[in-house]
């Protein structure tokens, strides 16, 4: 390695973080629209430039908390994105992160120094973004579909509880399969993902369904 060569020179690192939250059935992911070049004004995942002085993880939290005030999020290492283009001012390498968080337990600024907007879009409508940030979520997706196959993620955005509907919304909008109404529900209860918590509630506006949550302890999560 030749530190005084330079074809080191002008490189940084992005950090940045799809994160997913599920509203009535429909999987949205979060978008801040930029006020700054490059890209002014166009839509993009939240992130930014590492310090030289932070790990990874810091970094990607600091940006997080200026440009969406969100603090206390789980965030998963996703993947890398290294195009010698991917930014027109610098050769900077994406490290891209996933998260999902109850969008009804976090409060999103709108508006920050670096950022005009933010809001959450269903991902079947998401805009041209700024950056390879397209190709991010679509790569960030099918991470997502691996881990509500083989983990309890899913928890995470149902705290307080679903409907089989909404569950059933919710594995096939990421996973891009339709399954069977009654063998779904048989499927999660006798896999013992879930337990019936002897309450009601109203989905799109219908008449009350059984209100069920998760287990704490799965032992065989795949659903598929």
């Amino acid at each position: 390695m030749e530190i005084k060569n330079p074809l080191y020179f002008n490189q940084g690192i992005h950090v940045i973080a799809s994160i997913f939250t599920v509203e009535k059935g429909i999987v949205k992911v979060l978008l801040v629209r930029r006020c700054n070049e490059p890209f002014k004004d166009k839509w993009a995942l939240p992130g930014g430039a590492l310090y030289n002085n932070e790990d990874l993880d810091d970094g990607l939290k600091r940006e997080l908390k200026e440009k969406t005030g969100i603090t206390n999020i789980d965030l998963e290492l996703c993947n890398v994105f290294g195009k010698v283009n991917r930014s027109n001012i610098m050769r900077m390498v994406g490290i891209s992160y996933l998260g999902v968080i109850d969008n009804e337990r976090v409060s999103i600024l709108n508006k920050t120094q670096k950022t005009s907007d933010a809001d959450w879009f269903a991902i079947d409508n998401i805009p041209d973004l700024a950056y390879d940030h397209n190709e991010i979520i679509k790569d960030s997706l099918e991470k997502l579909k691996e881990s509500i196959v083989n983990s309890n993620i899913l928890r995470t955005l149902f705290p307080n509880g679903f409907t089989i509907p909404e569950i059933q919304k919710t594995y096939e909008a990421i996973l891009n399969k339709n399954f069977d109404r009654r063998n779904f529900r048989r499927k999660l209860l006798s896999l013992g993902l879930i337990y019936d918590t002897n309450k009601e509630i109203n989905f799109e506006g219908k008449k009350p369904a059984k209100l069920y949550k998760f287990k704490e302890e799965i032992s065989n999560k795949n659903v598929l």
